[in-house]
């Protein structure tokens, strides 16, 4: 009913759909900043692969801005997508990806290391020739992190572990407050369609600003927990966490695994 009311019932339509927007830029993102950072990768120069990481993060920060701008228009195109598809909803939450996809890439790159110390015996060669070309720095990235790094990813992990689930309770109380408003006002509902559409128009727009605000706090979360992270490492892990960020983002929107997923989904009976 929320959803529904919503799209219905949204203040103003935004100049622009959002998804025109993210279409632009994604492109941008996987034509030219990720091969971009992939090249400075490769490069024995510092100064211009930390220009290319400050680049992709402006990137991301760029379009959780103009996520807010595009809530502020219409709430309702980015709490309820249809123009996802079907690889991005599963990891959507109020809005965009959810937060822990964040932690938890950057965990990945945790625990690779961790293999790797595990099982390094007959593979060390080979491993030496197949990245002989990447630099040391690179190579060697997450190599034993840091104590400071790795207390922070904690801390970063703990605040998520408490601000979720308050955003997740905010969402209910409006959808649980939109239920009782109606019912509470249900008499004007009785044969008069007219009544009934304003009363749910009044009770929706009178949730709006809540819903939007809960959405610009998710978003805002969304923002400062990936500034932290990017904060909190050197730059050669860093643009290994962002290289990996990129190729999340750009992968959903391969034309190629999309229509794999398409064509192995079994459908609900």
């Amino acid at each position: 009913m929320m959803k529904k009311a919503l799209a219905f019932f949204s203040r103003k339509k935004a100049h622009c759909p959002f998804k025109e927007y993210y279409a632009q830029w994604i492109d941008s993102l996987n034509r030219n900043l990720l091969p971009l950072l992939r090249r400075a990768m490769l490069s024995s120069s510092p100064s211009n692969l930390t220009t290319h990481v400050e680049m992709v993060h402006h990137h991301f920060q760029a379009y959780y801005e103009a996520l807010d701008i595009a809530a502020s228009n219409d709430v309702a195109q980015l709490l309820y997508p249809e123009w996802r598809n079907s690889l991005e909803k599963p990891f959507l939450w109020l809005g965009d990806f959810h937060p822990y996809i964040f932690t938890n890439l950057l965990r990945s790159f945790l625990d690779d290391d961790h293999d790797d110390d595990i099982d390094d015996g007959d593979h060390e060669i080979e491993e030496t020739w197949s990245f002989c070309d990447t630099p040391w720095q690179i190579l060697m990235a997450w190599k034993n992190p840091s104590e400071t790094l790795m207390a922070r990813i904690e801390q970063i992990e703990c605040a998520l572990r408490l601000m979720v689930p308050a955003l997740v309770a905010r969402v209910r109380n409006v959808q649980s407050g939109l239920f009782d408003q109606v019912v509470a006002d249900g008499g004007l509902f009785e044969g008069n369609g007219e009544g009934a559409k304003s009363v749910v128009g009044k009770v929706v727009m009178g949730q709006m600003d809540e819903m939007l605000g809960v959405f610009l706090d998710a978003n805002r979360l969304r923002k400062s927990v990936l500034a932290e992270i990017i904060g909190e490492m050197n730059v050669y892990q860093a643009a290994l966490f962002l290289e990996g960020l990129a190729q999340f983002f750009v992968g959903f929107r391969d034309h190629e695994l999309l229509g794999e997923f398409e064509r192995c989904r079994i459908p609900i009976s």
